[in-house]
């Protein structure tokens, strides 16, 4: 492959797992994404918990992510803790392409059922979890806590593998 290939054929995103080293990076998306974001620690902490599973999406050749994906897993089942995509990449599909691997490598490492709560305003992620096979399995009055100081309800869904 040629200098020239290398510009223009960038490589393809791609998923991997990341650790506490990636910590900021994913407090810094995650800040850009929800009103009340967690702190690096928080993403240290977190990343430093048995059953945790962190995957980060790469665009290009860069070794920063540009979106990520947090499970916990217990036992036979997993919870999505929280996806969340840098703003330049939002509206891509890319996701799609994050969210996809994650599923299977949840699978690979036994899991039956993942469930995650999404507030029912968030269209795009609606979208998302339900294209991936997710269905509603209740809702939860209030749960999240706005900007602006106002609740918003959270579906809550879950996807048998």
């Amino acid at each position: 492959m040629s200098i020239l290939d290398r510009f223009l054929h960038p490589p393809a995103p791609h998923v991997e797992p990341v650790g506490t080293d990636a910590a900021a990076r994913l407090a810094a998306i995650h800040a850009s994404a929800f009103p009340r974001p967690w702190s690096t620690l928080d993403f240290e902490r977190l990343l430093g918990e048995r059953g945790i599973m962190a995957d980060g999406l790469f665009l290009g050749r860069t070794t920063k992510p540009s979106g990520f994906v947090l499970s916990r897993i217990v036992l036979d089942e997993a919870e999505i803790i929280t996806v969340a995509i840098a703003p330049e990449a939002r509206g891509k599909g890319f996701a799609r392409a994050l969210l996809t691997p994650h599923l299977d490598a949840l699978s690979r490492r036994g899991v039956a059922r993942v469930h995650l709560e999404v507030e029912e305003g968030n269209g795009p992620a609606i979208a998302l979890y339900r294209r991936a096979g997710f269905r509603e399995t209740g809702r939860r009055e209030g749960y999240y806590h706005k900007a602006d100081g106002t609740k918003a309800s959270a579906l809550t869904m879950a996807l048998d593998l």
